[in-house]
């Protein structure tokens, strides 16, 4: 079984996964695991990279991860292709796929599956991609031998908390505040002006040692195609107004609708026309 699933990760540009016993992972969401019928065996841990040339763009007004299609269409897409072929190859296994929304503390897992170390910004950081990358599984009812790796943490240079905006903000997390519905207040107005964000923050990613690390060795570039189709970097209001339902519910910042995001360009945008911006939108 881990043969063919790694003949599969690897024929979609995937490297970067490993197995671990179910019976090691932190359990957070028990009803999910109850809803497939699987109550022990073996979690594959998959780590997604998606860091593109076009999240290296000095306009770019959105967080990386956002900068392509919604990750969750590619993790079902996936899954729609694996798990009807482990079926038919192992009919006597039940499998199951999830990310984001999983039975499992999925950054917990991926650490003691020895895919990476946890870092101060509470992210997995890998070797080859550092913390660009988006994590799923494939649980199964199958045991197949595992190592279990100790729960590693990045050596603490401080740097991502150092740069964090929550920690000179008043604890304000910029990420959280530019998915925030409503009316903001004058200071978060500010921080919104002050950041140049519509949606997301990556600062703490962008300022560790170990993605500076991963840009000059050229490994932080996902190969997954899905990831370099569609992007874009820079958001604008005429952008987000012309872009048709389907086309705006593909995107990451589409699960807040309009609304939000639309304050925020409208923030950026009349900072920008005052300062004549050179990425002026």
């Amino acid at each position: 079984m881990f043969h063919f699933l790694s003949d599969f990760f690897q024929k979609n540009s995937i490297n970067c996964f490993a197995p671990i016993a179910l019976s090691n992972c932190r359990i957070t969401k028990p009803y999910l695991l109850e809803q497939s019928g699987i109550q022990s065996g073996t979690v594959f841990m998959i780590a997604v990279p998606y860091f593109t040339k076009a999240c290296q763009d000095p306009c770019r007004n959105i967080s990386a991860y956002a900068v392509s299609n919604d990750y969750h269409i590619f993790f079902r897409s996936l899954f729609d292709e694996i798990l009807p072929l482990l079926r038919e190859y192992f009919p006597d296994n039940r499998f199951v796929g999830f990310a984001d929304h999983s039975p499992i503390n999925e950054i917990d897992a991926a650490v003691r599956a020895g895919l990476g170390v946890l870092g101060d910004n509470h992210m997995l950081i890998t070797p080859l991609y550092s913390s660009y990358v988006f994590l799923g599984e494939i649980i199964t009812d199958a045991k197949i031998p595992t190592e279990l790796y100790p729960l590693r943490s990045c050596n603490a240079c401080g740097a991502c908390q150092r740069a964090c905006p929550a920690n000179t903000c008043g604890g304000t997390c910029l990420s959280a505040l530019t998915q925030k519905k409503g009316v903001l207040t004058t200071s978060e107005i500010d921080l919104i002006r002050r950041f140049q964000t519509a949606w997301g923050c990556d600062i703490c990613q962008q300022v560790c040692p170990h993605t500076q690390k991963a840009l000059e060795n050229g490994t932080i570039y996902t190969p997954i195609p899905f990831f370099q189709e569609n992007q874009i970097s820079s958001l604008t209001t005429d952008l987000i107004n012309e872009m048709t339902q389907p086309v705006f519910e593909a995107r990451a910042y589409a699960w807040r609708g309009k609304e939000p995001i639309l304050r925020n360009l409208k923030i950026i945008e009349n900072k920008n026309d005052k300062e004549d911006s050179t990425c002026s939108t």
